[in-house]
């Protein structure tokens, strides 16, 4: 079973934190959202409430394969700030453990030192916040144990790479020809 960790924070952008978790359930993968807020009721960037399924303080990690951080304002100011997540992210990059990130949220890893020797994107305009070796302009950047994308219009491809890592091309390429993806 291959389990992945989607956090939630108020404010989060909702169709990079729901396309992630949608796609990568279909693929077959153990999708747990996990509030940052001590509450489960998160509301999202523009007013869609969403149900964690579980508090921060009381989940398990150490059996999950990917940790993915949804963008949004101020969603990924809360990531940020979040000293148990922080700590979190950095034992799994330690590990090279899978870690991802949209939109804003690559800034997260930025902050932490994640990306000094990586290439990565993020939402326009954030690229100073990545503090990585080059600063790329696509819809997803892979470099090592690290993924990152750019924003709503790059949720697609962003889950489809995460099913490529996690289950390969062929299941990749079965999820976006079910979904009716095209490039």
């Amino acid at each position: 079973m291959k389990k992945v960790v989607v956090f939630l924070a108020d404010g989060f952008e909702e169709v990079e934190g729901l396309t992630v978790v949608d796609l990568l359930r279909r693929a077959g993968a153990v999708v747990e959202t996990v509030s940052v807020m001590g509450k489960l009721q998160i509301d999202g960037a523009h007013g869609i409430q969403v149900e964690a399924d579980e508090l921060f303080e009381k989940a398990f990690f150490d059996d999950a394969e990917l940790l993915v951080l949804p963008g949004g304002m101020p969603g990924t100011l809360h990531l940020k700030e979040h000293k148990g997540l922080a700590d979190l992210l950095c034992k799994f990059n330690e590990k090279g453990k899978r870690i991802a990130a949209i939109c804003a949220a690559p800034t997260v890893f930025g902050a932490l030192g994640l990306l000094k020797e990586k290439a990565a994107c993020c939402y326009p305009g954030m690229e100073e916040q990545l503090n990585c070796k080059e600063a790329k302009f696509c819809s997803f950047v892979t470099d090592g144990n690290i993924t990152t994308s750019r924003g709503v219009g790059t949720a697609i491809p962003f889950a489809l790479e995460l099913i490529r890592q996690l289950f390969g091309n062929e299941k990749a390429s079965e999820m976006a020809e079910s979904i009716v993806y095209e490039e």
